[in-house]
């Protein structure tokens, strides 16, 4: 079940809620006390977004590392709604695989997914517009009598070729007719542009047009120049005000580009790393900070050994200062049978050039 009330990200409650590595740290400290809050992350869905934010091995490590009681997880097989059950089921199997006897007998008995065959197509038919000439494409884009379908279908064929300059005077006119959104495949094709729309981008940046505007902004994060940066902190300001967890990171990333240059952004980037319960996005804010040298990158990058999100833990292997502790991490996650190959053969190879 979906629940996105989130507890304060400084109490522990939110912190596990959020998949922080902190939480992780402070639950070990009392796990009998930690259980219920443990527990209650299974039985609600934490996730801002359930399609990318990772908390399965998060939840499976906290379970075996505190020593935590599996019946009332298991508890959860019965629930009612299917995405409780698949969110168990799946913490359940990585603790079997850990080699508790426990979650084996839990999931011995749950039924086995068939596998899907891929159904047959129809081959595509041709597509008419494939040999157009690029000229006749744009003079479509043009034409405000076109329909958005066969925009559409134009700019889906702009987008397997070189980037056209001649797109970049007509983005403004190629929205939704309710103005709310971009025609599709238009923000790819703006990708494919690159520098070439970084001059008319900054004009987009400031359109009232919230879709315009977003569009100018990661033109300008991709390919912008120092003279963008105080544009895209004005744009991450507007963010946290707005509580916007989805769609910072891109701003993140484009702040990383310029290092201490952007260094006004500290405080913005790490707010949203402290706060945010879209945990995807997490490691870009501690990747921009670590590139804009912010200080305390240290300890966010110690703790990210912990964190629920893959990135983040690599950036933890990466950035973790040599400690003791540090050390015991990179061998637990070098060690570690449910960790991702990835951070798997990184904890390796640090350790192995630490000693």
């Amino acid at each position: 079940m979906r629940n996105d009330h989130y507890a304060p990200a400084n109490t522990l409650p939110g912190l596990l809620q959020r998949g922080r590595g902190l939480g992780a740290l402070m639950a070990a400290e009392d796990p009998a006390a930690a259980a219920e809050l443990v527990h209650g992350c299974l039985r609600w869905e934490w996730r801002w977004d359930a399609q990318i934010d990772e908390r399965h091995l998060y939840l499976a490590r906290l379970l075996r590392d505190l020593e935590l009681p599996l019946g009332p997880v298991i508890e959860l097989l019965s629930a009612a709604d299917e995405d409780t059950r698949d969110r168990v089921a799946e913490v359940l199997r990585l603790l079997a695989a850990c080699g508790s006897a426990e979650a084996r007998e839990a999931v011995r008995v749950l039924p086995v997914e068939d596998e899907r065959q891929p159904v047959a197509r129809r081959p595509d038919a041709p597509d008419p517009m494939a040999e157009s000439p690029s000229s006749a494409l744009l003079a479509l884009l043009a034409d405000p009598d076109e329909p958005e379908r066969r925009k559409s279908d134009a700019l889906g064929v702009l987008h397997d070729r070189d980037p056209e300059s001649g797109l970049v005077p007509l983005v403004p006119s190629l929205g939704t007719a309710d103005g709310e959104h971009p025609l599709p495949l238009l923000p790819g094709v703006i990708r494919r542009l690159g520098a070439l729309a970084v001059p008319a981008a900054r004009a987009w940046a400031a359109s009232d047009t919230r879709w315009l505007a977003r569009e100018g902004l990661g033109v300008l994060a991709e390919h912008g120049e120092a003279q963008d940066v105080p544009a895209l902190i004005a744009a991450l300001e507007r963010d946290w005000v707005d509580r916007t967890w989805c769609g910072p990171v891109f701003l993140a990333r484009g702040l990383a580009r310029f290092g201490p240059e952007a260094a006004e952004a500290v405080s913005l980037l790490r707010r949203f790393w402290l706060q945010t319960p879209h945990s995807y996005e997490r490691p870009a804010y501690l990747e921009a900070l670590i590139a804009l040298g912010s200080a305390g990158t240290e300890q966010a990058s110690t703790e990210s050994l912990w964190d629920c999100e893959a990135d983040a833990r690599l950036l933890g292997v990466e950035h973790a200062p040599d400690r003791p502790h540090v050390r015991d991490r990179l061998a637990a996650l070098r060690d570690d049978p449910i960790e991702v190959p990835e951070v798997r053969k990184a904890a390796a190879a640090r350790l192995a050039g630490l000693t």
